[in-house]
């Protein structure tokens, strides 16, 4: 794994705003030549996804499992400015569980739509309904790269109600239109990251801008989670570094996964290497 990692390291401020507000943002994460070619690869898979799903041109896509439709996608898999603090909040425990792309088009114009609250979830499905405390354990994080502008508000942006993470259930108004009062519209450039906890509550939104809104999210959750989507990888396994093979869902067995050796999480002796002992305990 590229040692440039290390300069990238989950910093204190970071990790108190994760736990305070439930995410944080890296601008500049990604090169604008990075975004241009991942912006490419995605739109080489917009047509046959459409015509497949039964997708109109204008209509949103949710594309589960794009990682292994290209090989470019696997950069962002590790990449340095981003997957430090992956580890740095869930440790060297962890997988890629979930990848999911969504394309938002403009809205069209004479299109009319009466005014309506947000989609306001957290993430994880029956995991919210089979597992008890409150909150709930985090378990999982998602990694959002924004590859279009979205630094303004109406251009599909997502919003997020800071410090929801810390409760099952999300206070809202009387009125049915009207969204949580401390909700946030994350207003981001292209190439920025967003880092947020599953616990989250989050929502997408409209885009009444005239550019395609392109975001690309990743998952990363414990090993011993089953994969969200197929995870449709195994064409890819053999040409990766064994921690990128780790994130995969690579593994010597059953045990591996709940008793893991240090074979089945080579980001575990990776990190002890570079960073001490301390930094992977236990």
């Amino acid at each position: 794994m590229d040692a440039e990692c290390l300069n990238y390291c989950l910093t204190k401020k970071e990790n108190q705003q994760f736990e305070q507000d439930g995410f944080f943002i890296i601008k500049n994460a990604l090169p604008p030549e990075l975004v241009e070619n991942l912006i490419s690869a995605a739109d080489r898979l917009l047509p046959q996804y459409r015509k497949k799903n039964g997708i109109a041109k204008h209509g949103t896509v949710n594309m589960l499992d794009f990682i292994g439709k290209d090989e470019l996608f696997l950069e962002l898999l590790d990449w340095p400015k981003t997957f430090p603090k992956v580890w740095g909040i869930l440790g060297w425990n962890i997988q890629l569980y979930h990848s999911h792309m969504v394309i938002t088009p403009p809205q069209s114009a004479n299109e009319e739509l009466p005014k309506k609250r947000l989609g306001w979830h957290q993430d994880s499905g029956r995991l919210n309904i089979e597992l008890q405390g409150d909150p709930r354990p985090r378990v999982s994080l998602k990694v959002a790269f924004f590859l279009t502008d979205t630094s303004q508000p109406g251009c599909g942006n997502f919003s997020v109600v800071p410090g929801s993470h810390q409760s099952n259930k999300l206070k809202m108004p009387q009125e049915k239109t009207l969204d949580p009062e401390n909700a946030l519209t994350v207003c981001v450039p292209s190439g920025t990251a967003v880092f947020f906890d599953r616990r989250l509550w989050h929502s997408a939104s409209p885009n009444y801008s005239n550019i395609t809104r392109k975001v690309l999210f990743y998952g990363y959750s414990y090993r011993w989670l089953r994969p969200r989507d197929d995870m449709t990888v195994k064409h890819l396994i053999d040409q990766c570094n064994p921690i990128r093979q780790q994130l995969l869902g690579a593994s010597t067995g059953g045990m591996g996964y709940t008793s893991p050796q240090e074979i089945d999480v080579p980001l575990k002796p990776w990190l002890r290497e570079h960073l001490g002992i301390e930094a992977v305990a236990p």
